[in-house]
């Protein structure tokens, strides 16, 4: 404790030398990030008191939806005209900084961004090369949450291992009827979710780093898909032909999701409390226990820091941006404001002062999906090829092949396995 709060009293010490230092020069930061209508609201709040602490600094803010950030994004850094202060994603680092030069490092800037709150494990994996590419906000894993109330209607317990899973789908739909599904996934989550059944089952991830491919067999990649197609024949989870047909909108604003005829998710912990927001109430979303094959050693979890805070490699305050960066993860009225909008946050100030102020709290589905997944085996450690864009839409195509019935297993296997060494070949060379 007396730690954490003599590094708070340094950091807020270096913040006001800094303030008197720059305080005769007008400086003008951008800062982009993407998210929800809350996370906008919470993070301007936070800017707006940074503003009133630096009166010399200036913070036009640049907010958007997940939709169409990223290519936005990439034609910034192209062009050298990206904001001085970023909210990146950590499989980014591949596409804009494989040699670690494509942000600032922020080991430069530590005079004004107290580093010594986080984990130095959790800062060395957006390192590259000694450089400091972001630091992460939060870091996140994929687990089940269940809606309460359709599972009591189903009269099914939450599921323990995949044999289970699968036999609840089929329970769903003898009960409940056809709209009836335990989970529902996106792709993206669906890619995920089977990564975690291939490793538990085979113990080997599903990208080999060394010999820049896959690690799976033609034999592997087809049991791959076929586990897939098993839990859409087995009712557990809506085929994508079907979830496509309500739209483009966020899965959480869907009508089955809100009332409830989707039952379930296997979600990031980091974002789950806007799903959960969304349900019919008194339905709520209560974590699950994680599934797991007999004699596995890893649970096959996904990893990864939830955001990153990037300092712009064409930034010309570097110095300002870190201050900004600071004081949104380190300072009482940053963290005060943004509070678990980002996820349970890595910073030790933060944290601590979250669990004085009631805001953590072991009940909550974020705090409670994280402690879960920590308790779980985990020493096979995801690449951050494997949420590749081109990787994920690949395997969307690769599913919809399947769902609307113009490719078999087999042939999916094939082209997945043949097209995605491809895509690997050319991203790590």
């Amino acid at each position: 404790m007396k730690k954490v709060v003599l590094s708070t009293l340094v950091a807020s010490s270096l913040t006001m030398f800094a303030q008197t230092s720059f305080a005769e020069e007008q400086v003008d930061l951008r800062m982009s990030w993407w998210g929800g209508n809350g996370r906008h609201q919470v993070t301007l709040k936070a800017i707006e008191e940074f503003q009133k602490q630096n009166p010399n600094i200036k913070v036009k803010s640049e907010y958007t939806g997940w939709d169409g950030h990223l290519s936005r994004l990439t034609t910034q850094i192209a062009g050298g005209t990206e904001p001085d202060v970023m909210q990146t994603n950590w499989n980014w680092l591949p596409i804009f900084s494989k040699d670690g030069s494509g942000f600032h490092d922020l080991n430069k800037v530590s005079e004004y961004l107290d580093l010594t709150q986080f984990d130095p494990k959790e800062l060395q994996t957006t390192t590259i090369n000694g450089k400091l590419n972001g630091i992460p906000i939060s870091v996140t894993a994929r687990v089940f949450y269940y809606n309460d109330v359709t599972w009591k209607s189903a009269g099914v317990e939450y599921p323990k291992n995949w044999d289970e899973l699968l036999a609840a789908g089929k329970t769903f739909k003898e009960k409940l009827g056809e709209k009836y599904y335990p989970v529902v996934l996106e792709h993206q989550d669906t890619f995920a979710l089977l990564r975690s059944y291939m490793i538990q089952k085979y113990n080997v991830d599903i990208i080999n780093e060394e010999k820049k491919k896959f690690g799976y067999s033609e034999e592997q990649w087809v049991d791959f898909f076929q586990m897939y197609q098993k839990m859409v024949e087995s009712h557990v989870m809506p085929s994508s032909k079907y979830y496509a047909s309500f739209g483009k909108s966020n899965m959480y604003e869907m009508k089955p999701w809100i009332a409830g005829e989707w039952a379930g998710t296997y979600m990031w912990n980091s974002t789950i409390n806007k799903y959960s927001d969304n349900l019919k109430p008194p339905a709520k979303l209560e974590l699950g226990s994680y599934p797991m094959l007999e004699g596995a050693t890893d649970a096959g979890l996904f990893f990864k820091p939830a955001q990153m805070f990037s300092i712009g490699k064409s930034s010309k305050h570097p110095r300002e941006a870190a201050m900004l960066i600071n004081f949104l993860l380190n300072s009482k009225e940053g963290v005060e404001a943004l509070k678990l909008e980002r996820g349970v946050p890595l910073s030790q100030a933060a944290v601590t002062q979250l669990r004085e102020s009631g805001v953590i709290q072991d009940n909550d589905p974020a705090v409670s999906g994280l402690k879960l997944a920590l308790s779980l085996p985990h020493s096979i450690n995801a690449a951050p090829y494997f949420d590749d864009p081109q990787i994920v839409v690949l395997f969307q195509d690769a599913i919809q092949s399947l769902d609307y019935g113009k490719k078999t297993v087999n042939e999916v296997a094939a082209d997945f396995q043949r097209q995605g060494d491809r895509i690997l070949k050319r991203a790590m060379r």
